[in-house]
């Protein structure tokens, strides 16, 4: 009898830091959807009261979408919602559900709110809006990258590749961008729109770096007293680790240190790994200019 209740107290006990857990993660998906989507609206604003009303177009699907818009007359929200489509599809398979998911949200909570907010020129001076157009598209896709997602299109493309092989990522974007902007030139052959998209993109480009981070890859420092199971989750990305004997200077406490090399666009999903895995763990994570030698190619 004594047994028995003492395996109903651990069962009730277990259940209960179950259901703990389980709530603490969707309360943390409901802060990051929301994020995404209060990312999206400012992303929305940037297009909708400054970039659309001046014939100007952004980087990425979104810039295609308003190439097509200004040809056609169609709605351009619309427009980017279709074009992403398949983009997701793709990212689905390569890159996980939840990425996806938060992807997903960003981008049918901007095409959605595109619906809503008015094509309204918030000022008469190109430069300004092509500037502060850029700034707001920057931040809130940085923002959408930060917490786990991000605004489809191009940051999908990138976080693939980056994956696949180790390429020069913001190169492939920049020309990418860089043969819509020709596009919109050739166009209308208005080359001043064309050269205001382009600062309107490099803002962009720069806001994101500033928000998220500027380096395409970066070095985790990891102390924690769970080496095995956070080494065992990090080859599971797959990513190299290099284990390190450490020792306190003021506790004297001997303890591990990971170091592992990633790239910015998974910064996000390391940090959930390691707070699952060890939320006591310390880390460092700094700034990687160039990696010599075996870089990580699926």
């Amino acid at each position: 009898m004594e047994t028995q209740g003492t395996i109903t107290a651990n069962g009730n006990a277990g259940n209960l830091f179950t259901g703990v857990f389980l709530m603490r993660v969707k309360a943390t998906d409901a802060v990051h959807i929301g994020i995404m989507i209060a990312g999206s609206a400012i992303v929305a604003c940037g297009f909708q009261l400054l970039l659309i009303p001046e014939q100007l177009i952004s980087g990425g699907l979104s810039g295609v979408a308003m190439l097509i818009g200004y040809a056609t007359g169609w709605n351009i929200g619309i427009l980017y919602l279709a074009l992403n489509i398949p983009v997701l599809m793709w990212g689905w398979r390569e890159l996980g559900r939840r990425f996806i998911v938060y992807s997903i949200v960003s981008v049918l909570a901007a095409s959605a709110l595109m619906q809503v907010i008015p094509v309204r020129a918030f000022t008469d001076e190109r430069l300004l809006a092509a500037v502060f157009g850029g700034v707001l598209i920057g931040t809130g896709t940085a923002a959408a990258l930060r917490f786990g997602g991000s605004s489809g299109g191009f940051d999908i493309v990138a976080s693939i590749i980056s994956r696949r092989r180790d390429l020069p990522v913001g190169l492939l974007i920049f020309a990418l961008n860089g043969s819509v902007v020709v596009a919109l030139g050739l166009l209308n052959g208005n080359w001043d729109a064309a050269l205001y998209s382009m600062l309107a993109i490099f803002l962009t480009g720069k806001v994101i770096d500033v928000v998220h981070t500027p380096h395409r890859k970066v070095t985790a420092f990891i102390v924690t007293n769970r080496t095995e199971e956070l080494a065992a989750e990090l080859l599971k990305m797959p990513r190299g680790v290099t284990i390190l004997k450490t020792k306190g200077a003021f506790t004297s406490e001997e303890r591990d240190m990971l170091m592992t090399v990633t790239s910015r666009y998974e910064l996000s999903e390391l940090r959930k790994l390691i707070r699952t895995v060890d939320p006591r763990a310390f880390v460092n994570v700094v700034q990687t200019v160039d990696v010599i030698g075996e870089f990580r190619k699926k």
